[in-house]
């Protein structure tokens, strides 16, 4: 495997920090041409003093100025906003483009590396949400490869490996319960952010975590998978595995299931989707099934966690509904860790918003974009008025 060059989008973030792990793992493999973040100034200042970018891209202005102060002097191109990181993507010297930004903020700069003939290590699930048709009809035309990052759609990924010829009859997304497995609507009034964001097997930022407490999260991947696998609504199903050791399984037609096992560890994933096809030896800990003498398996409510019920609603509208979705759910979590808005009236904003979005089937790269930030206005414009 010839060494491969990286731009990591979200580089301070949960999975951005966890790749750059792997990354120095094997440094052989892998080198670093570009770093973005957002506001974590004094987290991307080390990362690049490490790993040496050629550029670094910083999304807010007053991190921006940090950085630069700190690289004046070094042999890396210290750049601002979401223009810089669009023709960052799109630079000679990068062969795979990790997007690890949360929300849709990262459809632009996937679009133009597609573009520009990378490869894309997504661990950005909103890109697929929000204009999954555009997404893969680009995938294709530029013939790149699109490789899952989320634990869930890559133990997917890896289930299919040699699987070509063989129709899916269904996946199977597993889904740990977060921290409000087996509650009641009731028992959900009046929970607080900080219990919601005590998840109980993964460690991953403030925004996926109050989505796997909502399972919105789950939500956001069954649209993903549609996109990934070419797969209908009723082909993906959810269960509850509180464990978290399958990370997910394949049903062939056969009636066959094949599932990827393994200890709740990001770094997994991250690495199968920037060496694949091949798997690199690590010392990454190991499973042993006596830790584990029980698995559990349990059906998700969707009455009581009513945002993958809205999911799945959305994937069967089709259209704009996924884009909408999205966008209202972004503004609601936002208000949530805000304390302007309690956990069960998240998922009445989101289905308002959907009713008030006017529906539309052909969408452009613009429609999208332009679909996003109307979801995101009516979003706060219900939670002004209500709340």
């Amino acid at each position: 495997m010839s060494k491969r060059k990286l731009a990591v989008l979200g580089s301070t973030g949960s999975v951005g920090t966890q790749t750059l792990e792997v990354v120095e793992l094997y440094p052989d493999h892998f080198s670093i041409t570009v770093l973005s973040a957002g506001k974590n100034a004094e987290l991307l200042i080390q990362q690049a003093l490490k790993f040496n970018p050629a550029a670094v891209v910083v999304c807010d202005k007053g991190a921006f100025e940090k950085v630069k102060d700190a690289l004046q002097g070094k042999d890396i191109e210290v750049l601002y906003g979401e223009d810089a990181l669009i023709e960052a993507v799109k630079r000679d010297d990068i062969d795979i483009v990790l997007t690890a930004v949360v929300g849709a903020v990262g459809l632009k700069p996937t679009v133009a590396a597609i573009e520009s003939g990378k490869d894309i290590a997504l661990a950005n699930k909103e890109t697929l949400v929000v204009a999954g048709e555009l997404i893969t009809g680009l995938i294709e035309k530029h013939q790149v490869k699109l490789l899952p990052v989320d634990s869930e759609h890559s133990a997917i990924f890896q289930c299919l490996a040699g699987e070509e010829a063989n129709p899916i009859e269904k996946i199977i997304l597993t889904a740990s319960g977060g921290p409000f497995r087996g509650k009641s609507r009731e028992d959900l009034v009046a929970v607080t952010k900080a219990q919601a964001l005590k998840h109980p097997n993964w460690s991953m930022g403030a925004k996926i975590t109050i989505d796997s407490a909502s399972l919105m999260n789950k939500g956001l991947e069954v649209i993903e998978a549609k996109w990934l696998f070419g797969l209908e609504a009723d082909q993906v199903d959810v269960i509850i595995h509180h464990q978290s050791i399958i990370h997910s399984l394949v049903q062939f037609e056969d009636g066959s299931l094949k599932a990827q096992m393994g200890l709740p560890d990001m770094k997994l994933p991250i690495q199968y989707a920037l060496t694949y096809p091949n798997r690199f030896k690590n010392n990454f800990k190991r499973f042993n099934f006596l830790d584990y003498p029980t698995l559990t398996f349990e059906q998700p409510d969707m009455e009581v966690f009513r945002n993958l019920k809205l999911a799945y609603q959305a994937l069967r509208d089709g259209g704009n509904a996924p884009c909408v979705l999205n966008g209202a759910n972004e503004i609601i979590v936002e208000a949530f860790l805000n304390d302007r808005i309690g956990f069960l009236e998240m998922s009445d904003i989101i289905e308002e918003t959907l009713c008030q979005v006017k529906s539309q089937k052909t969408l452009s790269l613009e429609d999208y974009l332009h679909f996003d930030l109307e979801s995101r206005t009516v979003a706060r414009s219900l939670i002004d008025r209500k709340y």
